[in-house]
């Protein structure tokens, strides 16, 4: 079987409200299961696509201040 991990889970959330985006990314990370970490990078992916210049920057300093130790 040839599953394509990327285009499973945008066909999944291909237009969905900013509720219900919301509420997968919260239900993914609150459950803590290892099998949604995929899908919230393919997620990511999208977001870092559409982005510019200044929206990255400003994503790639939060993601450092909240690595911070």
């Amino acid at each position: 079987m040839n599953l394509n991990l990327r285009n499973a889970v945008l066909h999944n959330v291909t237009g969905n409200s900013q509720d219900e985006l919301e509420h997968t990314i919260v239900d993914a990370i609150q459950s803590g299961e290892e099998k949604m970490l995929p899908g919230l990078g393919v997620l990511f992916e999208v977001i870092w696509q559409h982005a510019d210049t200044s929206e990255k920057q400003e994503m790639l300093q939060t993601l450092e201040d909240g690595l911070k130790k």
